[in-house]
C-alpha cells in the first residue's frame, strides 16, 4: 500500500476550501478565488525569481517607486504580475501596491467585494545576492454601503480578512492566515501547488534572537538604547545574551521569527521618525499573522493593528515576535514616557 502522506496531498487550495467549509458555512466562495489568484501571482513570481539571472531581470529598471526606491526589474514585472493576477480574479475593488503612487480602482466589469494591499517583492535590494526575498499582502473587504474606495483599505489593520507572505529562497512558503490560526505551505513545483507543510504554526511565548539594523543605533531612542542593550549584556550573570540574526528583507526575517520565535524590530529614530515601513502592505499584514501564531506586535507605545493609517503609503515603527519578547520593549517605552512625564 502507498504512503498516504504522498499520495493524499493538502495543498492550499483544498486546506482554504475544507476551512470554508467547516468555519464560514454561509461563505460566498469569494475569498477562496481571491486566494486561488494571489497564490498563481506567488508561482509565477517565484518562477521569475529562480529564474532572473538567466534571463537578464536582475538589476535596476531605471525608475522609482513613490517611496523614492530605485525599482528593480523584478519589482516592476512582480508588480505587474499580481495586479493582473487580481483584476483578473474578478473579486477584488481595490488595491494598494508599495509600488504605486495612488491606489487601484478596478473598472466596473471586473469589481469585486475584496480590497488587496501588497508590497509585490519585498526586500528586492538583495535580488541580485540571491538572498531570501518575499511578497506580502493583506486583505479587507468593502464597506456594506461602498462600491471600492481609498476609505475601504484606510483602516486599522484589525479589521482584515486574512493576510499572508511567500518567501522566494532556497524554496518557496507561503504562509497565510484567514482569521483562524495561521499554516505555512511549500511550493512543491514539480507538480506546480502549494502543499502544507507547516500546519498550525505558533510562535514560542520568548525566543532567543533580535532581528535589526545596528546600522541605525546611532539614531535609536533612548528605549531602543536601553533594550537592545539588555539583550546584548544581560544584567543576570546566568542569562545568555540573544544572538543577532539580521537579513534585511522582512520578509525572510519575519519568517524566521515565526518559526523560532525572538523580536523583528524597525524602530523609529532620529533619521526616519515615523519609522521606515508602510503600514498597510507590511507592517499590518505581519502583525495580523503574528497575533493570529500567538505572538505580539506593537509600534512600541500601542497594539500595531490598531494603528488608523493617514494614507496609503503611511509609515510607522514596529516590533514584532514571541509575546514576552514585544511585552519588554513596550516596558522601556512605558518606563521612558513616565521617566519624561
Amino acid at each position: 500500500m502507498s504512503d498516504p502522506s504522498k499520495t493524499n496531498l493538502i495543498t492550499l487550495t483544498r486546506h482554504v476550501f475544507q476551512d470554508q467549509v467547516e468555519n464560514y458555512k454561509e461563505a460566498s466562495g469569494d475569498l477562496t478565488l481571491l486566494l486561488t489568484a494571489i497564490q498563481l501571482g506567488c508561482k509565477f513570481v517565484a518562477s521569475n525569481v529562480r529564474k532572473a539571472s538567466l534571463i537578464s531581470m536582475t538589476g535596476l529598471a531605471n525608475s522609482s517607486n513613490i517611496q523614492g526606491e530605485e525599482q528593480k526589474k523584478l519589482d516592476v514585472i512582480a508588480n505587474e504580475i499580481f495586479v493582473n493576477a487580481l483584476r483578473s480574479s474578478n473579486k477584488v475593488a481595490v488595491m494598494v501596491s508599495e509600488e504605486d503612487e495612488e491606489a487601484i480602482i478596478v473598472e466596473d466589469q471586473y469589481r469585486g467585494k475584496y480590497c488587496v494591499v501588497f508590497d509585490p517583492l519585498d526586500g528586492s535590494s538583495n535580488i541580485d545576492c540571491g538572498v531570501s526575498i518575499g511578497t506580502i499582502f493583506g486583505i479587507y473587504k468593502v464597506k456594506e454601503d461602498s462600491t471600492g474606495k481609498i476609505s475601504d483599505v484606510l483602516r486599522p489593520g484589525s479589521e482584515m480578512v486574512a493576510a499572508g507572505y511567500c518567501t522566494y529562497g532556497s524554496c518557496s512558503t507561503l504562509v497565510l492566515t484567514t482569521g483562524q490560526g495561521v499554516n505555512g505551505y511549500t511550493l512543491d513545483t514539480e507538480i506546480g501547488e502549494f502543499i502544507l507543510t507547516h500546519p498550525d504554526i505558533t510562535i514560542p511565548s520568548r525566543g532567543k534572537i533580535y532581528a535589526v539594523n545596528e546600522g541605525n543605533s546611532k539614531y535609536w531612542d533612548k528605549a531602543c538604547t536601553k533594550y537592545f542593550h539588555s539583550l546584548k549584556f544581560p544584567e543576570d550573570p546566568k542569562k545568555s545574551p540573544y544572538s543577532a540574526r539580521y537579513v534585511g528583507s522582512m520578509v525572510a526575517d519575519v519568517h524566521r521569527t515565526m518559526l523560532y520565535g525572538g523580536i523583528f524590530c524597525y524602530p523609529a529614530d532620529s533619521k526616519s521618525k515615523n519609522g521606515k515601513l508602510r503600514i498597510l502592505y507590511e507592517c499590518f499584514p505581519m502583525a495580523f499573522l503574528v497575533e493570529q501564531a500567538g505572538g505580539r506586535a506593537s509600534t512600541g507605545l500601542k497594539r500595531m493593528l490598531d494603528v488608523q493609517p493617514e494614507t496609503i503609503h503611511s509609515r510607522s515603527p514596529i516590533f514584532l515576535g514571541s509575546k514576552e519578547d514585544v511585552e519588554d520593549i513596550e516596558a522601556c517605552y512605558m518606563s521612558e514616557t513616565l521617566s519624561a512625564q
